[in-house]
Formats: C-alpha cells, structure tokens, sequence
C-alpha cells in the first residue's frame, strides 16, 4: 500500500509520484500528513495551496534528520532517507506548476 500523488495541468498528468504509507507517522511528524495524504482535509486543492506546507516540513526534516530517522520503519519500507527526496521533489513540482490540481490517492 501506499500514497500516490499526482498534479494535474489542463488534463494532462505533469508529475505524480508514490510512496510507502509507512512514512505516516514522520509526516505527521514534520506536519505533511494532511497536505500529502488529505490535501481535501486542509482545503487544499491546487498545488500553490500546499507549497508552504512542504517547504516547511521539508526544513524542518533536514534540520533535524536524526529526529526524523527515528520514525523510519524497521522493515526498511519508507525512510527518511527516501521520504526527504519525494518531499522535495514533490515541494518543486508544486513550484514548477502552481495552478495544477492535486490529485491524492490513497
């Protein structure tokens, strides 16, 4: 199982991108569950409305990895040091095609 994000520009997937729903709690953690597992829950429907809350909790996860890595799942399934690369590369997509919608499927 896992969560797959999508953005969507005129009908067209621009980016979409998956991971392990294993990283929950480290997201709870760094603030990113509702904006990546239920952007619908903070009234977020378009990219630009959930660009704040990446970067922060981006920042927040490199500012502290060793807090952060005690979340990583002991099977090995979702780990920081995966979940910092899709956050970033899903905070840039968010930047890169603001007015796309976000798609989040669980």
């Amino acid at each position: 199982m896992g969560l797959w994000v999508s953005l969507i520009e005129q009908g067209e997937e621009v980016y979409d991108a998956n991971i392990t729903h294993n990283l929950n709690t480290m997201a709870n953690e760094a603030g990113l569950y509702e904006p990546l597992w239920h952007p619908e829950s903070i009234g977020a429907i378009f990219a630009e409305d959930i660009i704040e809350y990446l970067g922060e909790g981006l920042e927040k996860m490199k500012a502290d990895p060793d807090y952060f890595k005690k979340f990583d799942s002991p099977n090995g399934w979702g780990t920081y040091k995966y979940f910092v690369p899709f956050v970033g590369n899903y905070f840039s997509a968010c930047k890169e095609f603001p007015k796309a919608e976000i798609l989040a499927d669980r």
